[in-house]
């Protein structure tokens, strides 16, 4: 669902100079510019409080969200990276990655009647990238198909503003409330509906892996359940641990049938998965 759209910044005008700007994403909460500037390419994400409505309740997180990933991606080391506040919120810029998302790039593969089988090395590159959030000590927590971008040269994994593994200043952190539920782990799903919140592990990010792989090669997800159920319905189907059947063939389908057990020490490691698929 779509929210309101600003422009951006001034600040952030100021710290870029743009020579063309375009709106990317304009969702309830935040919205993602794709900047062009004489410095390079840009992502620029915006984010404000998602008042309440009959509809859903007040989320005050999606306000903090860009500058906590801003801290995250510093505390990871990456350049060429700014955040901080506006007047309805904050604020991050971030390298802009060039690329279709894994769900896009497999989008043949879903077709109907198509002999079109997935790469095993677009799953590889995916694997890759969150095994290098992994071995800095951190769990990305919203690991879903949008989220890899699949470049010419590396698969990018993106979106870490709910990422843990080291300090966020409490001013921009908030509690980790679940994901996307078509990715969630049932451990993750049980401590949500339980307590209304989860702390996001290497684990779940590798169910949330597996669940992504699937549902980009056949269009279908982990778990079934009608698509207008509530939220609170989803999630506990989630957590019953009742999937479907993986019918991705051949060894991708075993690992992703794996990576999608609903024992957490049971499911490989991200180690354990690129070695696979190598």
């Amino acid at each position: 669902m779509s929210g309101p759209t600003f422009e951006l910044p001034l600040v952030v005008l100021d710290a870029l100079m743009p020579t063309a700007q375009r709106l990317v994403l304009n969702r309830r909460g935040s919205t993602v510019w794709e900047v062009a500037s004489h410095r390079g390419r840009y992502a620029v994400k915006l984010g404000y409080p998602i008042e309440a409505a009959p509809e859903w309740p007040a989320q005050p997180w999606t306000g903090l969200a860009p500058a906590r990933e801003g801290v995250v991606l510093h505390r990871l080391g990456c350049e060429e990276i700014a955040y901080g506040e506006w007047e309805r919120g904050t604020w991050n810029i971030q390298p802009w990655h060039e690329g279709p998302d894994l769900y896009r790039l497999w989008e043949r593969c879903r077709a109907k009647g198509s002999s079109v089988e997935p790469h095993t090395s677009v799953a590889l590159g995916c694997a890759e990238a969150l095994a290098e959030l992994h071995s800095k000590g951190w769990a990305h927590g919203d690991v879903q198909p949008a989220h890899f971008i699949v470049g010419p040269e590396r698969t990018h994994l993106i979106d870490l503003a709910l990422a843990r593994g080291g300090h966020v200043p409490e001013g921009y952190d908030f509690p980790f409330r679940g994901c996307l539920v078509h990715y969630e782990a049932p451990e993750i799903a049980r401590s949500v509906l339980a307590t209304g919140e989860a702390e996001p592990t290497q684990a779940a990010d590798i169910y949330a892996l597996g669940a992504s792989l699937l549902i980009s090669a056949t269009g279908w997800r982990a778990v079934e359940y009608p698509d207008d159920a509530p939220r609170p319905v989803q999630r506990q189907a989630v957590a019953n641990g009742k999937r479907r059947p993986v019918t991705v063939a051949g060894e991708l389908g075993t690992l992703i049938e794996a990576m999608l057990s609903p024992a957490p020490g049971e499911r490989p490691t991200i180690y354990e998965v690129g070695k696979a698929l190598s």
